[in-house]
């Protein structure tokens, strides 16, 4: 028999995620001899009413002709993100209705969210003292109404056995591709990928999408020294150098900094070179070389570390991802990794004395 995936449709669900468990497990196929051709999975959806209308974020509604009582024949239940979740988004816990609707739900049964589905996961207890993402917009909120929930915003999904848990929007395809890929090897996820016009597998996580500014120096004790960094990304820069700025010893400027800013200058300083590198291989067509030179990485595999560390893509990577094609330079040759003795990204243009 097919594997049976029950879609939660909440009031508020977003459409394009509640498409994705039937694109992808409703049109996944066999490939072995014994079941080639047939579908692997029965995607049914439900409301936690009886049959009937579900709004939507957009200016529609839809029928739901299952109500909650399916999930109990279900192996696998996804839930989709909703824009209307209520007292789980605002305090942290379920709605008597949609308590009741969970209850039917067998132990055992595979759970699976989409981007912020993941809060209805973590009100039912199913993400207590387990990892978990939710889209990056959301990280930080999420994990302070559920601090017993580990989160990682940086990642696309999470697979914690029966708990999986995706980022935000289109990373449920990336997940539901996963579960395929588990369940039933390479070859057919590969081929629904291909047939849905996807990667089988994207690069990096969700760190590449956020969305983090270059802040302005604010009035503190170390703000002209920032202030004088920012304005010499491209040079090396030492710490003593820093701290004269302020006209403070290296011991004491150090301290003030990580008082204020809550890392190292080292640490913040690299965070302004990646945010410098990101604003260049999207708006120019710099070669890759050059934004090296320029953010004070200095070299190309340098700079390539230190996105990988910070975005867990390369710099052609994400270049690609962010500019249209027509405004790629040519493709950079790819260049061996080399680590420091400890295997962390060396930090570039920066000595403590």
């Amino acid at each position: 028999m097919p594997h049976r995936v029950a879609v939660l449709a909440l009031d508020g669900i977003i459409p394009f995620e509640l498409g994705i468990p039937q694109r992808i497990f409703g049109r996944s196929l066999g490939s072995e001899p014994l079941n080639r051709g047939r579908k692997l999975y029965e995607v049914v959806t439900c409301s936690v009413r009886a049959p009937g209308p579900v709004s939507t974020d957009a200016d529609f509604t839809i029928t739901v002709e299952n109500g909650p009582e399916i999930l109990a024949t279900a192996d696998t239940v996804v839930i989709p993100a909703s824009y209307e979740l209520g007292p789980v988004y605002t305090e942290g816990r379920l709605t008597d209705q949609l308590a009741a609707a969970l209850a039917h739900i067998r132990p055992g049964t595979r759970m699976v969210s989409i981007c912020t589905g993941s809060y209805v996961l973590a009100a039912a207890g199913y993400l207590d003292g387990r990892p978990a993402t939710t889209h990056w917009s959301s990280a930080g909120h999420f994990q302070r109404l559920y601090p017993a929930v580990r989160v990682d915003p940086d990642v696309l999904f999470v697979d914690d056995g029966d708990v999986l848990t995706s980022a935000g929007v289109a990373a449920g395809i990336d997940l539901c591709l996963h579960i395929v890929r588990r369940d039933h090897g390479t070859a057919v996820a590969n081929d629904i990928a291909r047939r849905t016009v996807v990667p089988p597998h994207r690069d990096g996580g969700q760190a590449q999408y956020i969305q983090r500014p270059v802040p302005g120096p604010e009035v503190s004790a170390t703000t002209t020294a920032r202030a004088w960094a920012l304005g010499r990304l491209e040079s090396p820069i030492l710490l003593r150098d820093m701290a004269r700025q302020e006209s403070m010893s290296v011991r004491t400027f150090t301290r003030r900094f990580r008082e204020e800013a809550g890392i190292s200058p080292v640490q913040w300083l690299t965070q302004q070179r990646v945010e410098r590198a990101r604003h260049l291989l999207e708006s120019t067509d710099l070669s890759i070389d050059r934004i090296a030179r320029d953010t004070g990485f200095g070299t190309p595999t340098s700079l390539r570390q230190h996105l990988q560390a910070a975005l867990g893509v390369s710099p052609t990577t994400y270049r690609r991802t962010f500019r249209s094609a027509a405004a790629d330079p040519a493709p950079e040759r790819p260049q061996a990794f080399r680590p420091d003795r400890a295997g962390r990204p060396r930090e570039p243009g920066m000595t403590q004395t």
